[in-house]
C-alpha cells in the first residue's frame, strides 16, 4: 500500500523494493557510508550494493505488510529524485502494549536545518492519529546529543538508560530510553 505523508518542505515516503527506488536508498548510504557508521550496526561492503537494498526494501515491505513496521524514506519538496534520511516506526505490538520503537537518521549535508524535527513530528502524528499507537519509544546513544535535542523538542521524555543495550559499530552502547505517550500531546 502506497502511503505518503507530507509537511511545509519535505515528502515522507514508503519505497518499493521494484524501479529506481532501490538505487536511491543505495545512494543515500553510499553518500553517508562514513556519517552514519558511528551511530549505526558495523556493516559489511556487501550493504552497499544494489541487490542488498532491494532486498531490504522487500525485507521492509513484508513487515509493513504485517503493520510490524511503517518506514517513511525523506525527500525534500523540489528534490523528488534525492532521499535525505529515513524514519521508522519498527516493532509495533498491538494488543494491550499499543507501542513501538522510532529509528531515524539523516544525511550529513542536511544536518541542523530542523529536517529530522518536523519528520518526526510528522511520524509521530500519523502513529498516534493514524495507527492508534499508545508509546513511542527512542533509544538513544547519550553523546549523540543532536538526536536527544531533536526528541526533546517533540515531548519525549527520558525513561532511563539502558546499558550496553545495542551493539553499534561494533562496540556496546548504553542508551537512554526516550518516550512519547499518545495523551502527552493532547
Amino acid at each position: 500500500m502506497t502511503i505518503e505523508l507530507h509537511t511545509e518542505r519535505l515528502r515522507l515516503r514508503r519505497l518499493e523494493p521494484t524501479g529506481g527506488d532501490a538505487a536511491a536508498v543505495l545512494d543515500y548510504f553510499k553518500r553517508n557510508e562514513r556519517f552514519l557508521e558511528a551511530w549505526e550496526v558495523k556493516r559489511e561492503a556487501s550493504y552497499y550494493t544494489l541487490d542488498a537494498q532491494t532486498d531490504l526494501l522487500r525485507q521492509d515491505q513484508a513487515m509493513m505488510n504485517t503493520s510490524q513496521m511503517s518506514k517513511f524514506w525523506l525527500y525534500k519538496c523540489g528534490e523528488p529524485e534525492r532521499i535525505i534520511g529515513s524514519v521508522a516506526l519498527s516493532n509495533i505490538v498491538r494488543g494491550a502494549f499499543l507501542s513501538c520503537h522510532l529509528g531515524y537518521r539523516l544525511d550529513e549535508a542536511e544536518l541542523n536545518k530542523g529536517f529530522m524535527t518536523e519528520a518526526i513530528g510528522r511520524v509521530v502524528a500519523y502513529a498516534f492519529e493514524e495507527l492508534g499507537l499508545h508509546r513511542i519509544e527512542a533509544n538513544i546513544m547519550p553523546r549523540n546529543t543532536a538526536s536527544l535535542k531533536v526528541v526533546e523538542k517533540l515531548g519525549f521524555r527520558d525513561e532511563g538508560l539502558a546499558l550496553r543495550y545495542l551493539k553499534i559499530n561494533g562496540k556496546w552502547e548504553d542508551h537512554i530510553h526516550m518516550v512519547l505517550l499518545n495523551e502527552e500531546l493532547e
